[in-house]
């Protein structure tokens, strides 16, 4: 079985999933400390988080006790053995962790997006080798999540992983935070030393999406789980919606199995898999197809003078999709955002049609 590189400093019972759990704040010493005494007892989690300070969306909402309660971490680990991890977003959030033994540090999404200040905490930690965890950035942007572990990595850090906790959207979803699997799929393609971890709690945003969320990103060979945990979550003071019970964990991490990526694949799916290929294969040709129908129209539009856009043809189009979606049985958001895609590329091959032919 393989060792990924985020088993190998945080290791794990069978070569099981790594896992990170705790609440989303840390409300009291009494809550921090039972919470992480009923998790050393599951013996299937390696390490405890915690925030301690929290950026909130708007003023007025629970922000974290800061440095006050560092010392609740540390006596989690020394009571529990529990690594200790929480989240940093500013150089004197580095130096307090530091100075109270936190073990893992971790970026949020909201600070990844802003490079001057992931630079800040990269250069806080210069020659300081901690583990360091990395979110995707609130908007679905691979390159500021890459440019954050390349970063930290040249400042010295030689243990990095990211956690993906899924992306801010403008639409309505069933998810907090949509998980955009692709962009996770092509950070791993581009840096496969990279372990990556699944927060399933802020991607779905709902406790009962956890399990889900969980299993599918195991299916994917990811390397960890970041999930929140509260003894109490109805009573709890941020996102109270997204944590489960210690018990609700335990027995979610029971039916979890990391599976090998050297597992041979069984015949059936290879032979699916060629199926599915000769299918992508006319998917593109319909494509170019329709490109092409496409352009003869942006040629018409331009002898007639008649606009590029057209709101009540692209209405009409979005309506007789997604009745044939729902006839189906197929998810009306996918269809919504495919056809969101062709539009605009649609309109782009108009505009170029247009230009090279003149006004």
């Amino acid at each position: 079985m393989m060792i990924s590189p985020l088993q190998a400093w945080l290791p794990t019972p069978q070569g099981g999933p790594v896992v990170i759990a705790g609440p989303c704040s840390a409300e009291s010493e009494g809550q921090v400390l039972d919470t992480a005494h009923a998790l050393a007892a599951t013996g299937k989690v390696q390490a405890f988080r915690a925030g301690v300070w929290k950026p909130r969306t708007r003023p007025g909402g629970f922000a974290g006790l800061g440095d006050v309660a560092l010392p609740w971490l540390a006596r989690v680990k020394a009571e529990t053995g529990l690594l200790t991890t929480t989240e940093v977003a500013r150089p004197e959030h580095v130096e307090a962790c530091l100075r109270a033994g936190i073990d893992i540090l971790w970026i949020g999404a909201r600070t990844v997006v802003n490079p001057f200040s992931v630079q800040d905490l990269a250069d806080a930690l210069r020659g300081v080798d901690v583990p360091v965890l990395i979110k995707n950035p609130v908007s679905p942007d691979l390159g500021l999540w890459i440019g954050a572990l390349e970063r930290f990595a040249m400042a010295g850090i030689t243990r990095l992983a990211a956690v993906h906790r899924g992306f801010s959207r403008y639409e309505v979803s069933r998810y907090r935070n949509p998980p955009e699997w692709q962009i996770a799929i092509e950070l791993r393609e581009r840096l496969p030393q990279v372990p990556l971890v699944c927060d399933p709690s802020h991607m779905g945003g709902d406790a009962a999406l956890i399990e889900p969320l969980s299993h599918a990103a195991l299916d994917m060979g990811y390397d960890g789980l970041m999930i929140e945990v509260h003894p109490n979550p109805q009573a709890a003071l941020s996102d109270a919606k997204q944590q489960i019970t210690p018990a609700r964990l335990e027995a979610l991490l029971r039916e979890l199995a990391l599976a090998p990526e050297d597992r041979p694949v069984p015949a059936e799916i290879l032979a699916l898999r060629t199926r599915i290929d000769e299918l992508d294969a006319q998917i593109v040709d319909m494509l170019a197809a329709r490109l092409d129908l496409v352009t003869e129209i942006g040629l018409i539009k331009r002898a007639e003078h008649i606009p590029i856009l057209q709101l009540d043809r692209w209405r009409q189009v979005q309506t007789a999709r997604l009745a044939q979606a729902e006839a189906l049985g197929i998810d009306k958001e996918l269809i919504t955002r495919l056809y969101q895609l062709v539009h605009v590329a649609s309109l782009q091959v108009q505009e170029r049609t247009v230009q090279a032919v003149g006004r």
